[in-house]
């Protein structure tokens, strides 16, 4: 769906956006790619709402990557597939020439926007795709949106009433084959919902059972 302006935000429409849609388009489910410009669209109102600076074609971009680890071209890595989607996301920005401070927020967004409390602290990039992706799985900052706002961007994109199933199970697509990288993270919550035979990293029993505390 082309829509010029949806509730005040332009999508970008430069080459590299366009290219970086593409891209996307051409290795992710409509699902993911719709999933991926609501985030945009959150993070770009939250981040006009309080008056960040940010630029919109590197935010797009990092908002177009972000699930991009969980694609079929990923199947054989035990990366974090949030890693995968930031290395894609480095190389593509490379091949359009783009500087090594811009392609290193875009990474930094993109990596770490599954772990909380540290994203809303670095460049406006970083935090406004973390709190897009937040707004758009759980509604985080719902109410600080208006209604015309949510109405904009669900009308575009829609929202529809089986996206979490729907999401859960492409985060499971992409995770089962490296359950040891979701370990401390949200998406372990993923991989115990849908796999049974799923255990879980204990943090204590790492050290308890470390090197340090064995006999030597």
């Amino acid at each position: 769906m082309v829509v010029d302006r949806i509730s005040g935000i332009r999508i970008p429409d430069s080459k590299l956006a366009r290219e970086a849609a593409q891209f996307i388009r051409d290795t992710e489910s409509e699902f993911l790619f719709e999933h991926s410009t609501r985030v945009f669209l959150w993070g770009a109102l939250a981040g006009t709402r309080r008056g960040l600076s940010f630029d919109p074609e590197l935010f797009y971009t990092a908002a177009m990557f972000h699930d991009a680890g969980l694609t079929s071209g990923f199947r054989e890595s035990h990366l974090r597939f949030e890693v995968d989607g930031a290395n894609a996301a480095r190389d593509f920005l490379k091949s359009h020439g783009i500087s090594d401070c811009d392609i290193e927020q875009v990474w930094l967004a993109i990596a770490l926007h599954t772990t909380p409390g540290i994203s809303a602290h670095l460049h406006p990039i970083v935090a406004l795709t973390a709190e897009g992706v937040m707004m758009d799985l759980v509604g985080f900052g719902y109410d600080e949106f208006t209604d015309a706002q949510r109405d904009a961007v669900r009308a575009a994109y829609p929202h529809t009433p089986q996206f979490a199933e729907d999401l859960l199970q492409a985060l499971y697509d992409g995770l089962k084959h490296r359950p040891e990288t979701t370990h401390g993270t949200g998406l372990a919550d993923v991989m115990a919902d849908k796999d049974p035979h799923f255990h879980r990293g204990n943090f204590c029993s790492l050290m308890r059972n470390s090197r340090w505390t064995m006999p030597s």
